[in-house]
This record gives structure tokens, C-alpha cells and sequence, in this order.
């Protein structure tokens, strides 16, 4: 009975023995082909070999199998536990490590910082207007009555020096029979011996026909009144310039007086169109800088032309500025009230740029995660410039060529801080975490 006993307790030794091997890795322990021999051996003879075996064991170089299915020694255990080779330079305290099928599971994409040219393009809406240096308000600076009208209609195309009208004015008739009357006294007392008299008669002459020019009746006018004799008995009015009549105030009849606008004529070779620039844009546009129109009713046609003038105030309401553009309008295509697409191009030079979605914004900074050797991912605080489409100029925390993480970026920031929460933890009781 002692001896069936002690045989069952070895053969429990010895396959606790081998499970622990095997479990282990490290060790392997012969195979036992042959219970005979241990039943027949007796109780010294089996305390002997099991004393034997065990020793051996600890005595033995732990060993473990390879991948291939043979025995390594302590030197390949070493090389195992041995990280990668991009992984032996020395890694930042705060750079987060990924592994590749976690980097494909949250959809990590990278890209590099590059340098190129920081053009930034402004698109907003216009509206056509007349160009005002090319507005001319006619006024008659006599009093009296229409006598005729020759432009009688709005819209009507007039030319430089066209006459649009004559006016009747008592004022302005006896102002040309004195002229005559003055004209005819320095004819008999200029040559007088009385140098008094002599005066008199070309200065009379010279303040009547000042008077009619301050009327504006032209120099050949008065030539005309000279070489007749005969006082004009209507004053016509000419237009200053060529364009279009966008206002009439004048009728057949009408008495009119220097406050009666008789026409407003615009001249649609140039017209201004007024842009809404928003303030956060205002930087980026300047006098001179081109500019280009297109509109819904010309698809596929633009109109090119510059900025003007940007006016020293704001909306209140809609918290933008307006930008006075200049262009030429061949064909009079461009009407006034008209709504345009206007686009300019600022040119900023050369600069860094990544992303938009690389950059994460945290309220006091902005930070990008670079990516290092061996899957790890660095934090970098950066400035950030313009905006340029939907990339981001960098000012300072990153150089060119670097490689950084655009998408799922978020996901790496939210990895970081869980990472540093756990290591900041690790002292606690019960929440050390380290292998």
C-alpha cells in the first residue's frame, strides 16, 4: 500500500514538473517511456531519481524554443526582449507610443511640412455704381425759362459738347446789350487824349464780358455776339461730357433757376464696384492690388481691375468694410446695380505650411503631434500665421520635411493624456500599471 502510494505521488511530481516546463518555456524535461522501471524501482531508488531530475533542472541553462522549433539559449532570450533598432535612440518623456494595428484602427494619416507660396485668395460680392469722378450734375447759372429742349429723355447717349437745351433769360439779354454798348465805347473813347476816359471804356468792356463768361457762355459765343451785333435771345447748354443721361429734370416751359438740376449724365467707360471685405480679411487687400469680377448674367467671362480705395469705417451691422474697385467697362456690360463675384489674390511670399486638421486648438495653444521612430508620436506646441485655404501657416515649432499627424489627430491627443493620467496615477495603491 506505502509503495502504490509513493508511486502515485511521484508520477504527480513529475507531471507538475513537466506542466511547469512547458507553461514556462523555459526548460524541457526528458520524456519517461518507460513506468516499469519507477514500479519496480523502490522507495530509494525513486527519491534518488527524483532528487536526480530536479537537480539537473536547476542546475540546467534555461532554455527556450524558437520560432523554428529549436532550442535557444540565454543569448537568444536576450535578443528577443532586445527593442527594434529605430527604437534604441532615446524617445522624448511626453511622446506617446501606437502600435500599427491601433494606428489602422483609428485611421492615423500623416503628412509633411512643406514649403510653398502663401497665397491667399478673397472672395466676396460686389455691387456695380457709377464711377462719381465721372458724373456731371448740369445746372444754369441765369434765371429764366426753357425754350427749347434737343436731349428730352432718360437713358439717352449724349456726346461731349452736344447741346441739350436753350434757356430764355431777360438777365442774360441785357447783359449782352451792354457788352455791345461797352464794346462800341471802346471803340470811340479808347483812343481818347483823357488816359481817365480811355480806361473807363475798356475796363466797362472787360467787366461785361467777364460776366457773361461767369455765366458760362463760351469765348465763341461772345465772338459770335461781337461779330453780329445782335443780342442772343436764348442761352444754349452744352454737355461737359459723353455718357449716359441717368437723370432729367428739365421740361419744355419749366422756369428754372442755379438750384434746378437740369440733367445728371454719367460717363460708363470706368465704373466702381463697392466690395464688402470682412474685418478678419482687411490685412490681406490694399490699394492697387488686382481684382476680378465675374457675374451670373456673362458665364465664363471676367472683368479684371484694381482696388481703389478701402474706406476708414466699418458696418455695424454686418462688421465688414467697403473696398472701392475700379474697372473698365468696354461695351457698357458692367450696369450700375448690378451684383458681381469679385476675387482677389493676396500675395504673402513663401512660408511653412500643414493642415488644417493637423493642428489641435486647446484654448491657449495650439499643438501638432510629430511623428517619431518605432510608432511613437510626439506633442508640439506651434504659432500659427494666415490661414490659407485649408492649410495653416507655421510660424515656429515645426521645420520643413517633418512628418505630422493629420488624420485622427484628436484621437493621438486623447491617447496622450490618457497615457500621462496613468503614468501620473502609477504611485497610487493598486494603480501601478507599469509590466
Amino acid at each position: 500500500m506505502n509503495r502504490n502510494l509513493l508511486r502515485v505521488v511521484l508520477a504527480v511530481v513529475v507531471a507538475a514538473g513537466v506542466a511547469v516546463a512547458f507553461l514556462a518555456g523555459r526548460m524541457s524535461v526528458p520524456a519517461i517511456t518507460d513506468m516499469g522501471a519507477i514500479q519496480e524501482a523502490g522507495p530509494a531508488t525513486a527519491d534518488e531519481n527524483a532528487g536526480r531530475d530536479m537537480g539537473a533542472m536547476t542546475a540546467a541553462e534555461p532554455e527556450s524554443k524558437t520560432a523554428g522549433g529549436q532550442v535557444a539559449g540565454s543569448e537568444g532570450i536576450a535578443d528577443m526582449a532586445r527593442p527594434a533598432a529605430s527604437a534604441d535612440q532615446p524617445m522624448p518623456a511626453d511622446a506617446v507610443m501606437i502600435t500599427p494595428e491601433r494606428q489602422q484602427l483609428i485611421g492615423i494619416r500623416t503628412a509633411r511640412v512643406e514649403r510653398r507660396s502663401l497665397d491667399r485668395t478673397i472672395r466676396t460680392v460686389g455691387v456695380v455704381g457709377y464711377n462719381e469722378r465721372r458724373v456731371a450734375h448740369i445746372h444754369t447759372k441765369v434765371t429764366g425759362w426753357i425754350e427749347s429742349l434737343q436731349v428730352d429723355s432718360t437713358g439717352e447717349l449724349v456726346e461731349q459738347g452736344q447741346q441739350l437745351l436753350e434757356i430764355y433769360s431777360p438777365q442774360l439779354l441785357s447783359t449782352q446789350e451792354e457788352y455791345l454798348l461797352a464794346l462800341r465805347g471802346r471803340a470811340s473813347l479808347g483812343d481818347s487824349a483823357f488816359p481817365e476816359v480811355a480806361r473807363s471804356a475798356h475796363s466797362l468792356l472787360e467787366a461785361t464780358r467777364r460776366r457773361l463768361q461767369l455765366w458760362d457762355v463760351s469765348d465763341e459765343q461772345i465772338m459770335a455776339l461781337e461779330e453780329s451785333g445782335v443780342p442772343a435771345k436764348t442761352l444754349p447748354i452744352h454737355s461737359p461730357i459723353r455718357g449716359f443721361v441717368i437723370h432729367k429734370g428739365a421740361y419744355e416751359g419749366q422756369h428754372v433757376g442755379p438750384d434746378t438740376e437740369l440733367y445728371t449724365i454719367a460717363d460708363l467707360q470706368d465704373v466702381w464696384i463697392t466690395a464688402d471685405i470682412y474685418e478678419y480679411e482687411l490685412p490681406f487687400v490694399a490699394v492697387g492690388q488686382v481684382a476680378r469680377v465675374t457675374l451670373p448674367y456673362f458665364p465664363g467671362e471676367s472683368f479684371a481691375g484694381r482696388v481703389d480705395y478701402i474706406y476708414p469705417y466699418m458696418s455695424g451691422e454686418t462688421r465688414t468694410a467697403k473696398a472701392r474697385l475700379v474697372f473698365a467697362n468696354p461695351g457698357w456690360k458692367l450696369k450700375p446695380d448690378m451684383y458681381a463675384n469679385v476675387e482677389m489674390t493676396a500675395r504673402l511670399g513663401e512660408g511653412l505650411v500643414i493642415p488644417e486638421d493637423a493642428v489641435i486648438d486647446t484654448g491657449t495653444r495650439k499643438v501638432a503631434f510629430r511623428k517619431l521612430p518605432g510608432g511613437h508620436f510626439q506633442p508640439v506646441a506651434i504659432e500659427t500665421g494666415f490661414k490659407i485655404g485649408d492649410h495653416f501657416q507655421v510660424i515656429s515649432g515645426l521645420t520643413e520635411g517633418e512628418e505630422i499627424v493629420t488624420g485622427a489627430a484628436f484621437l493621438v491627443d486623447s491617447e496622450s493624456k490618457l497615457r500621462s493620467a496613468l503614468r501620473g496615477m502609477g504611485g497610487m495603491p493598486g494603480m501601478n500599471h507599469e509590466p
